[in-house]
């Protein structure tokens, strides 16, 4: 069976396993009956509670199998999933004013259904095979952790792990054996091992200088490896850390999504509607921008100009027409800064307070940007700041967006090193809170014309 049939299955199971722990939980209380005025209730609302329950499930990576491995792992996701959905099911009957739902019915199918839910998922683990892709990996250090953890892997062939190498610090090591595995090259070889083998995953067990390493990945062609490392107690001390498992080796993973789906989903929805909200509302604002364009300079109105997005794909970007026509056609690709002489009169005006940005709701609207992330670069100084800020390739995880905390915390000439500062705080500490932070400031800004100058 392959994974997505899996997943599949699993939510099919869910779906009737849910739907039978409720109605349990109606015959247990009331004797083996279903009386008609209190299971009512629930036949009006059992597509919501399905559907909430399902949510909390795959929040929790329910639905990713590697996650759930052996009895701990699984009743570790499934507690939380469950009692969240039940206590949010319980406060949705409540608001909804079906007071003949009993509450005893909640405790008693929230017990049913962790006992399903793990039992079937246990169940499965022997019935249900799954056909894992290849993960190939490589292990960083020669020690006896690198050895514990070639060891676990090794274990878990049938999950696809396959060790293509294992690399040391110095050269005297190469070609000894760990574990099973052999070392192919040091720490130092590991951008042209990367060119040469196809690597899924890196997993470091050593105390290298892991910022380097990271800057070396930055630097190469290979940006969607997976990163872990086994910490130390100083990665554990300096703050809150995410992990996962390789059997009783915990994994920070240095090189993670983000954030979850499901967050992204959400982001998604409010993108297009806020976006589809605004261009309406605005219209007769961007109307009068393109007659001030059209009536101050000649030329087109909009601008388009190719900028990178998103896993680092390409894309039209519009904006009000800001400079004169045909701005770069003896300078080339140059950097806007504070007192550039290309800028028309009402491109300053439109700049300082962002007016000329409104027509990007349009690429909000059709997926390719977001209301707050990174700004877009344009492929000429991409592929400079690729090469000259280590760790710039870490913007194209998240798509640009039409303000940042960059934006709103610098000028509008920051530097790229500094602005990529500002984008990787964002990056790795977003949440809905902080882009409505951020948002908020954006407004503040766009009122007062500040960091436009």
């Amino acid at each position: 069976m392959s994974k997505r049939l899996w997943q599949v299955v699993s939510v099919l199971a869910d779906v009737l396993f849910i739907n039978i722990s409720m109605i349990a939980a109606f015959l247990v209380w009331f004797g083996g009956r279903l009386p008609i005025f209190n299971f009512q209730p629930y036949i009006n609302l059992a597509v919501f509670i399905t559907l909430i329950q399902i949510i909390f499930l795959y929040i929790h990576d329910l639905y990713k199998p590697e996650r759930t491995e052996g009895l701990s792992g699984i009743l570790n996701s499934i507690i939380p999933a469950v009692t969240t959905g039940t206590l949010l099911t319980a406060s949705l009957t409540f608001f909804a004013r079906f007071f003949s739902f009993p509450r005893a019915v909640f405790l008693l199918s929230w017990i049913f259904l962790i006992v399903l839910l793990t039992s079937w998922r246990l169940l499965g683990a022997f019935v249900l095979k799954i056909d894992w892709p290849e993960q190939r990996i490589l292990v960083v250090g020669t020690g006896e952790l690198a050895k514990q953890v070639i060891i676990e892997l090794e274990d878990r062939k049938e999950w696809g792990y396959r060790v293509i190498g294992v690399l040391g610090r110095k050269m005297a090591q190469v070609g000894r054996t760990i574990g099973n595995s052999k070392v192919i090259g040091t720490v130092t070889d590991i951008v042209p091992i990367l060119r040469e083998n196809p690597v899924d995953r890196i997993i470091v067990t050593t105390l290298i200088r892991q910022r380097e390493l990271l800057e070396d990945l930055a630097h190469s062609s290979e940006t969607e490896i997976k990163v872990e490392i086994v910490p130390d107690l100083y990665e554990i001390l300096i703050g809150r850390v995410d992990y996962s498992l390789l059997s009783d080796i915990p994994l920070i993973e240095l090189t993670k999504d983000p954030v979850p789906d499901w967050v992204s989903l959400l982001k998604l929805g409010g993108d297009i509607l806020g976006a589809l909200f605004l261009l309406i509302i605005l219209s007769p604002v961007m109307l009068l921008m393109a007659l001030l364009v059209k009536a101050t300079s000649p030329g087109p109105v909009l601008f388009k100009q190719e900028r990178v997005g998103k896993g680092r794909k390409y894309f039209q970007i519009y904006k009000f027409r800001t400079m004169v026509k045909n701005a770069e056609a003896e300078t080339g690709p140059v950097l806007a800064g504070t007192a550039d002489a290309r800028v028309t009169p009402s491109g300053r005006f439109m700049r300082r307070y962002r007016f000329d940005e409104l027509p990007q709701l349009f690429n909000i609207f059709k997926g390719e940007m977001s209301f707050v992330g990174p700004r877009p670069e344009r492929p000429f100084f991409v592929g400079r700041f690729i090469k000259a800020i280590p760790g710039y390739t870490e913007r194209f995880k998240v798509k640009p967006g039409l303000t940042g905390l960059a934006q709103v915390s610098g000028s509008y000439a920051t530097t790229p090193a500094n602005k990529l500062k500002y984008d990787l705080i964002y990056i790795y500490h977003q949440s809905i809170f902080l882009d409505l932070k951020i948002i908020f400031s954006t407004i503040r800004v766009v009122l007062t014309a500040s960091g436009s100058r």
